[in-house]
């Protein structure tokens, strides 16, 4: 059994601004926990799957991506889960919020997930330092983050399976949207 998430990935240059937001964190705070992933917003929390039959599973998500279409999502500001989280805010989308709740009944009828506290409470966000934050260092860390804040947008044209692999989290596959208007 492997670990896999699904999410969606910015493209460059968002992904490399976020990027070098979290590489600052680590450089002046010693927090690097959320560079063993890339920069992204989580769509499907991690779940094991049998890596035998992991094609399966991408023709799976494929088919659940052919009946999806494009969308524009708007990143910008930061915010916080209490004093444990900071993170990039991804802007309210009616379409991001319709297609994680479509995404969470397909992994529960289809391929048998359970669903997570956090798919049943979807808060779309690009984290930037949390697990090793700690809170004698969250107030000069986000700070620092707010300072590093950027605003944009992109378009969201596929989903991307994530694996697990030498305890980091790799982008293993992309699946596109191909629903047009």
């Amino acid at each position: 059994m492997e670990k896999y998430f699904l999410a969606i990935l910015p493209p460059e240059p968002i992904m490399g601004q976020a990027e070098a937001i979290k590489l600052g964190i680590k450089e002046k705070f010693g927090v690097k926990y959320a560079l063993k992933s890339p920069a992204h917003i989580t769509l499907k929390m991690p779940f094991s799957y049998n890596e035998v039959k992991e094609n399966v599973l991408i023709d799976q998500l494929k088919a659940f991506a052919s009946s999806q279409k494009e969308f524009a999502l708007k990143i910008g500001g930061i915010a916080t889960f209490g004093n444990r989280v900071i993170f990039l805010n991804v802007k309210k989308n009616e379409l991001l919020v319709k297609l994680q709740a479509d995404l969470k009944q397909f992994c529960k009828k289809t391929l048998l997930l359970n669903d997570e506290l956090s798919d049943r409470n979807f808060h779309p966000h690009m984290t930037l330092a949390f697990k090793d934050l700690k809170p004698s260092v969250f107030g000069e860390v986000l700070e620092y983050a707010k300072t590093q804040s950027f605003e944009s947008e992109f378009s969201v044209k596929d989903l991307v399976l994530l694996k697990r692999v030498d305890h980091r989290w790799i982008a293993h596959f992309r699946v596109p949207f191909f629903k047009s208007d």
